[in-house]
């Protein structure tokens, strides 16, 4: 995309978001914003447009990653988290012809990208919230092609070793997944790739190709199972806000050895004088003004129908090739691993 066309992509996204706001948001007062945006089928008219931050943004005009292609299958489809930024798209396609490349079976399985108007999920996520985000399922693509049934139950794979404390399982891990991994930071529009820390700490160890990417995978609580993909803002977009920097280095430090102490994974300590408090929802007020507008915005002519008795719909037609151009929570822990009140920048 040429300079000028980014700067005509970004003012028409601005006229229609401004157009937009000008209309009135349909939603009910005091529901919590992830039932606003968990129940809307369809992605809004417009121009495809990344708002706000990865955890607390939404996105305009939205395109389906198809459910199947040479070298990809969608997974989980009843989710409707499929949809993305053109550029998001286009580089899923893109690497997922580069895993066949390295031998990661027949291609890739995605699992979740973000809902049809982005915005917060109703379960699942922190992020994933303006189409920059995808998970790659640490699974090849089978040579045939799956049914929906299959795809909803499949098993997740994991690669630690469960009898031991953050241990890659070395029966499961090859040399392939740390390739795939690192192909997949090796793309310039990519900011940061979320893995376990067992798995980053793996990486560490074993790389030998070239160390200069190793910063941008980034260790997480969870993602043993999957791998999270995360694009930067696009250049010049103000409606998106990017994430600070990745810190300079390998990671392969004092960051990474924090994962492995006790205080990440220890109970937070409670005072038996304190009431519970109930977490608060987030609320449509919380998000981007403009978060309004795109809920409230008419659906994208084109799409299809949603299928009956389905979420699914069709893909949005787009002009987006394999080869086209081408994240700071992700998949929240389970309920018995607590959040630290504080720890690296991710």
């Amino acid at each position: 995309m040429t300079a000028i066309s980014r700067s005509v992509w970004a003012l028409t996204a601005a006229v229609m978001i401004g157009a937009a706001l000008a209309e009135p948001v349909t939603a009910q007062e005091g529901t919590p914003a992830k039932q606003l945006f968990g129940n809307v089928a369809l992605p809004s008219d417009g121009a495809s447009t990344p708002i706000g931050s990865y955890a607390k943004g939404c996105q305009m005009g939205a395109v389906a990653m198809p459910e199947d292609g040479p070298t990809w299958q969608a997974m989980r489809l009843s989710r409707n988290r499929r949809w993305g930024q053109p550029q998001l798209v286009a580089l899923l396609q893109r690497f997922s012809m580069d895993a066949a490349r390295l031998g990661w079976g027949s291609g890739i399985l995605i699992g979740d990208i973000s809902q049809p108007r982005g915005g917060p999920m109703l379960t699942g996520h922190a992020s994933h919230q303006i189409g920059l985000d995808a998970d790659i399922w640490f699974t090849p693509m089978p040579e045939r092609h799956m049914t929906a049934a299959e795809r909803e139950t499949l098993p997740f794979t994991s690669m630690l070793d469960k009898s031991k404390f953050l241990t890659v399982d070395q029966r499961r891990w090859t040399f392939t997944h740390a390739k795939l991994v690192m192909q997949a930071a090796s793309y310039p529009d990519v900011e940061r790739i979320f893995v376990n820390p067992a798995i980053k700490k793996k990486l560490c160890e074993t790389w030998t190709g070239s160390r200069s990417l190793l910063g941008k995978v980034r260790p997480i609580y969870g993602h043993d199972e999957h791998f999270h993909i995360r694009m930067r803002c696009p250049t010049g977009d103000a409606n998106c806000r990017p994430q600070t920097s990745v810190p300079a280095g390998d990671g392969c430090d004092k960051s990474l050895a924090w994962w492995f102490t006790p205080e990440p994974w220890a109970k937070p300590k409670k005072d038996p004088s304190e009431k519970p408090v109930k977490p608060r929802q987030v609320m449509l007020s919380d998000l981007p003004k403009a978060c309004a507008a795109v809920l409230s915005a008419p659906a994208d002519p084109a799409i299809a129908a949603v299928t009956s008795g389905n979420t699914r719909v069709a893909p949005r037609p787009s002009a987006v090739q394999p080869d086209g151009g081408a994240a700071a929570i992700v998949n929240a822990p389970p309920a018995d691993v607590p959040l630290p009140r504080a720890r690296p920048a991710n």
